[in-house]
């Protein structure tokens, strides 16, 4: 089981053959269905138990299912967690999405590797190629581009700014919400905004995206959320992947930014080979004056 895209995802498998399972294989399938949260934190003799069959009858439910064995079964129900869209809370006994307060290190590890690889895989599904092609397009006639994100997104905003500061293009960010605001008031019909934020609900962002739209700057959201606040004000939308369920407690989704990680650097990349002879210079010449002096035994 490899595949984590929706159609290999673990709950649909479960769901389409239980069906056609045996009564007492079913009893496993529907004990898992019921409460998928709860059955990834339960051992095998739990899960039998709850399902009111013996274990072995567990073991022919991982059999039918091609699984090499229970762990992998649990770790397939937390991928499939993560491919869920975003929900208002987490689950009783979560530390971390999907992550369970008595999970090992080993199973920590497992997990938000899964996660990361879905939210990339996903993201990857989501983006479309015309789309993108004219983010570019955009982004090479743009007087400047400009950036709004709060919290772990500011990070992937950061990592944009570097990333077309370096290709030749004019771009601005502030880690302070007034900062953002108060800049967006100097965006013209010329520029770019680009929003960052997973649920696309984030109310200084929105504010923002208010006062850019009001002087005329173009805006693309980066959004996991199509029918969020931030989508419907954007005039473009570059979609992410859908996050975990995460608590307020516990904070905000972090594998999310490995999809508005590859959304930028997939524009930077379509952006340096549509337009390399312009872009080159400024590469080379950033990389002369002032990545080159930092490395140690460079000439």
């Amino acid at each position: 089981m490899t595949d984590g895209s929706a159609e290999a995802n673990l709950l649909h498998q479960i769901s389409r053959r239980a069906g056609s399972m045996s009564p007492a294989l079913r009893g496993v399938a529907d004990v898992i269905l019921a409460d998928p949260e709860a059955a990834q934190s339960l051992s095998i003799t739990e899960l039998a138990s709850r399902a009111g069959v013996a274990d072995s009858t567990v073991s022919r439910f991982l059999r039918d299912l091609n699984l090499d064995g229970y762990n992998q079964l649990r770790l397939g129900i937390a991928q499939a967690i993560y491919s869920r869209p975003v929900s208002a809370a987490a689950p009783s006994g979560w530390v971390y999405e999907g992550i369970l307060k008595d999970d090992d290190q080993s199973t920590v590890v497992e997990k938000v590797l899964h996660g990361s690889i879905e939210a990339l895989s996903r993201t990857a599904e989501r983006i479309d190629p015309e789309t993108l092609g004219e983010v570019v397009e955009r982004i090479h006639r743009a007087s400047s581009l400009y950036f709004t994100a709060m919290g772990s997104s500011a990070t992937v905003a950061e990592s944009a700014v570097l990333r077309f500061t370096r290709a030749g293009k004019s771009c601005m960010f502030f880690r302070d919400q007034s900062a953002q605001s108060i800049a967006a008031a100097t965006l013209g019909s010329d520029d770019i905004i680009f929003a960052i934020s997973d649920s696309g609900d984030s109310t200084p962002v929105l504010a923002t995206v208010e006062i850019a739209r009001f002087h005329g700057a173009h805006v693309v959201a980066l959004t996991s959320t199509l029918d969020s606040q931030l989508a419907e004000r954007a005039d473009t939308v570059l979609l992410t992947s859908g996050a975990v369920a995460s608590s307020d407690v516990y904070g905000e989704s972090v594998t999310a930014k490995w999809g508005q990680l590859l959304v930028i650097d997939v524009l930077y990349a379509n952006y340096a080979t549509r337009y390399f002879d312009e872009a080159e210079g400024y590469l080379l010449e950033s990389y002369q004056s002032s990545i080159r002096p930092t490395r140690s035994g460079a000439q």
